[in-house]
C-alpha cells in the first residue's frame, strides 16, 4: 500500500516537474534538433572556428535578451533595443574617432547613456501609464533617427585602439571576450532573478502589479528599473559590435529587437508576465544564432532568416499562450482539490 502510494507520489512529482519546465525542455529539444540538422547538412558547421563564430554572434543578442527577460516578466516590452544599440554604437565611434576621451571613459559614458535612455522610457511607462509598446515604438524611431542624424548615414571608422577593439575581437583562454561577457551577464541575471529580493519583486509585479503595490513593493520603480536594464544591456551590445567591426554605424542592429524578443519568448518567458527563465532565454538566443549561421552555411539568402525569425516568434507566442493556459488550468484544478 505504502509502496503504491510512494510510486504515485513520485509519478505526480515528476509530472509536476515536467509541466513546470515544459517550455525550457521544449526549447532545449528544438535547439538540439536545429544543431543536429545543420551539423548533418553542412560540413563546416561543427568546425571550431564556426562554433566560436556562432557564440560571438550570439553574444550581443544574449546580453540584451537577458535584460529583455526582466521586461517581459513585468508584462512589458522594449521595441527600441535595436535603435539603442545603433545610437550607442554610433556615438562611441564618433567620440573615439575624434579622440575626445580615452576609451575606458567612452565605455562608461555609453553605459550611462543607455541607462538614461532606459530610465526615460521606464518613467513614461511606469509613472505616466503609457503602454510600453507605444513608448518603445516611439523610442525605436527617435533613437534610430538620432543615430542617422549624427552619422549622416555614414559608417564611422574607429582608430586603432587595442584595448577597446579587444572587447570585440580579443580572446581569453581560447574563448572570445564577447562570449565571456555575455555568459557572465546571463549567470548574474539568473542569480538575481532567482535568489534576490529584486528578482522576486520583478516576478511579483509581473504577476499582479496592484497586489505587489498593496504588499508594500515599489511597483512603479521596479517597472521603470527593468527598462534601465535594457538600456545598459543595449549599450554593452553596441560597444561590442563597434569593437568587433572597428566602426560605428546608424544601420547597426537593424531587426535586432525581433531577434531579442524571439529569443526571450522562445525561451518560455510568459508574455502575460510573472514567469520567465534565463536558461530558456540562453537557449532561445543560441537557437536564433544557430539558425542564422546554419542558413548562411547552406547558402540560403540571409533575408530568409527574417522570415524564419518572424515565423519562430509567431509559433513561440502560440505555444506560449497554449502552454501557459494549460498550466494555469492544471494548477487551478489542484488548488480546488
Amino acid at each position: 500500500m505504502s509502496v503504491e502510494y510512494t510510486e504515485r507520489g513520485q509519478g505526480s512529482a515528476l509530472a509536476d516537474l515536467l509541466s513546470e519546465h515544459a517550455q525550457v525542455l521544449s526549447i532545449a529539444g528544438f535547439f538540439l534538433a536545429c544543431f543536429l540538422f545543420f551539423a548533418v547538412m553542412t560540413d563546416a558547421f561543427l568546425s571550431s572556428v564556426n562554433l566560436l563564430n556562432v557564440l560571438r554572434q550570439a553574444a550581443p543578442i544574449l546580453i540584451v535578451a537577458v535584460a529583455m527577460t526582466y521586461v517581459i516578466i513585468t508584462a512589458g516590452i522594449d521595441l527600441s533595443v535595436g535603435s539603442q544599440v545603433a545610437l550607442t554604437n554610433a556615438v562611441a565611434a564618433i567620440v573615439l574617432s575624434a579622440g575626445w576621451l580615452p576609451w575606458p571613459l567612452v565605455v562608461l559614458g555609453m553605459l550611462a547613456l543607455g541607462a538614461m535612455i532606459g530610465l526615460a522610457q521606464g518613467w513614461f511607462v511606469a509613472y505616466q501609464g503609457i503602454p510600453a509598446f507605444i513608448v518603445t515604438l516611439a523610442g525605436l524611431s527617435i533613437l534610430r533617427g538620432l543615430a542617422l542624424y549624427l552619422t549622416q548615414g555614414y559608417s564611422i571608422p574607429i582608430p586603432d585602439l587595442p584595448g577597446f577593439l579587444a572587447l570585440g575581437r580579443g580572446q581569453v583562454a581560447g574563448l572570445p571576450v564577447p562570449v565571456i561577457i555575455s555568459v557572465s551577464i546571463a549567470i548574474i541575471g539568473a542569480v538575481v532573478l532567482a535568489r534576490t529580493v529584486y528578482g522576486r519583486r520583478v516576478v511579483a509585479v509581473g504577476s499582479n502589479t496592484e497586489a505587489a503595490r498593496r504588499a508594500g513593493m515599489p511597483a512603479k520603480g521596479t517597472i521603470a528599473s527593468v527598462y534601465v536594464l535594457t538600456g545598459i544591456a543595449s549599450a554593452i551590445a553596441g560597444l561590442l559590435i563597434a569593437a568587433r567591426l572597428g566602426s560605428g554605424s546608424s544601420n547597426a542592429a537593424v531587426g535586432f529587437e525581433l531577434q531579442v524578443i524571439a529569443a526571450v519568448v522562445l525561451g518560455g518567458t510568459s508574455l502575460f508576465g510573472g514567469r520567465g527563465s534565463i536558461l530558456g532565454t540562453v537557449l532561445g538566443a543560441m537557437t536564433i544564432a544557430v539558425i542564422g549561421n546554419g542558413l548562411i552555411l547552406m547558402h540560403i539568402s540571409p533575408f530568409f532568416t527574417q522570415i524564419v525569425t518572424g515565423t519562430i516568434i509567431l509559433i513561440a507566442i502560440w505555444l506560449n499562450t497554449r502552454i501557459f493556459t494549460a498550466n494555469f488550468r492544471i494548477s487551478g484544478r489542484k488548488r480546488k482539490r
